[in-house]
């Protein structure tokens, strides 16, 4: 029986070497890709094994107001193509794949699709996709959140110019759109680098497995430039990965503790972001085997966690986990090239740097990372931001240091349904 859930939440305190087995649920951002291909594809499809979380619903729900329809009623959801005729209201919550990947479709409607969300999802750039639409001839009303989309059944497509550094969703939003314009879409980064590179790897690759033809940059190449070539978006079941990303805690628990974490289901290739926790993990003296059915990560002996000097640029969603691991390393870090990541759920950075500090570890915030030196922790209070990465960070100090509450836990809700007692109740035995 899983233990109650307060709030704040008392973090369990892991004191022996943890071996577990952990099943990861689904993928939100393949989910999110996959329902937003199957509603404009050519006929019915399925995505097998979705993530139910908020995001996902909200997703689905933005889907279903627009015209299509998504059954979510069992563990395989069905989705059914349908008319955008109809004026509707889009609940964006604080679901930035909704906010962003959902306008370019509302462009297709013969409605007004007005869109609003969670108050601090008024603070999170949409602004590059809006104009993008705007420069295709699609009239937007706002620049953020709320705003609205007139669509007038059609969108002519072509080449647009923006920057993406802000949010590698600017790109796959509109790539995921463009093979239903009538020109298809050309766009053209003009910026800093883009973040999050294996996102948009992950657009490209799902759009190609719906027949979609698509020009990106190859492996090495500046990526300035994407070309989606308009014609039919076959109908295609998906059966989704686990999300890797959402294994950092739970692999941090066997490197803290120096026991054992296998997850079931690890792909062989993927482009989830996720994935590079192999190599980071493994450069903090972790031991990592990728066998034919899951991942396998086991821990140095207690106390020797090295610390990390890594460019997180393409896998910002994985910094705050990360962070927290390096505050309990036994040598100074420094992780750079997430500038980027202030604008997610909340200022990431500034986040962290306030939260693990309040817990004494020695950490300085620069403007595009940060940088922690090896000190020793207490417990207290750490806050969320309503951020589910933030919750996570909390629980991976709070294993290793007593008398941690985390604040808001229920929000890692957005991407792992029920995670407070899954947590509570495999780190009980430990």
């Amino acid at each position: 029986m899983s233990a109650a859930i307060s709030d704040p939440w008392p973090a369990p305190r892991v004191k022996e070497p943890l071996d577990a087995v952990v099943r990861l649920p689904g993928s939100k951002s393949l989910t999110n890709r996959a329902l937003v291909l199957a509603a404009i594809a050519e006929g019915p499809s399925v995505v097998r094994r979705a993530l139910r979380s908020r995001d996902s619903l909200l997703m689905a729900r933005a889907l279903t107001a627009l015209g299509s329809t998504v059954d979510t009623s069992g563990d395989d959801w069905t989705v059914t193509p349908g008319e955008f005729v109809r004026d509707a209201e889009i609940d964006c919550g604080l679901a930035g794949t909704v906010m962003r990947f959902v306008p370019p479709l509302a462009a297709l409607s013969a409605g007004t699709v007005s869109f609003d969300g969670d108050p601090h999802m008024r603070n999170r750039p949409v602004g590059p996709v809006l104009s993008a639409l705007g420069d295709l001839g699609v009239p937007v009303t706002g620049t953020a959140l709320p705003f609205s989309v007139v669509g007038t059944g059609q969108v002519r497509g072509g080449t647009v110019v923006l920057d993406a550094s802000g949010s590698s969703q600017f790109v796959s939003a509109l790539l995921l759109a463009g093979a239903r314009y009538e020109r298809g879409i050309e766009i053209r980064h003009n910026g800093p680098s883009v973040p999050s590179l294996p996102h948009i790897d992950m657009t490209v690759s799902i759009l190609r497995e719906h027949g979609v033809e698509v020009e990106a940059p190859e492996p090495g190449a500046p990526a300035t430039r994407w070309r989606v070539v308009p014609g039919p978006i076959a109908a295609v079941d998906h059966t989704i990965e686990p999300d890797l990303s959402n294994a950092a805690p739970f692999l941090a628990l066997a490197a803290l503790s120096g026991g054992s974490v296998t997850v079931p289901g690890w792909p062989q290739h993927t482009d989830q972001p996720g994935d590079r926790l192999r190599d980071l993990l493994t450069e903090m003296g972790c031991t990592v085997q990728l066998h034919h059915d899951g991942l396998t990560l086991t821990g140095p002996t207690p106390g020797t966690l090295r610390g990390l000097d890594a460019d997180l640029h393409d896998v910002g969603e994985l910094t705050p986990a990360v962070a927290a691991l390096c505050a309990l390393a036994s040598t100074p870090s420094r992780l750079t090239g997430v500038g980027h990541i202030r604008a997610h759920e909340t200022d990431r950075l500034s986040a962290l740097a306030a939260e693990l500090g309040g817990l004494g570890a020695d950490v300085t915030e620069h403007p595009d990372g940060l940088e922690l030196r090896p000190a020793s922790l207490h417990g207290g209070l750490f806050h969320t931001y309503a951020d589910h990465r933030m919750a996570h960070a909390g629980v991976i100090v709070g294993a290793a240091v007593d008398g941690v509450e985390v604040e808001n836990v229920a929000t890692t809700s957005k991407t792992f349904p029920d995670f407070a007692p899954f947590w509570a109740d495999l780190t009980r035995t430990a």
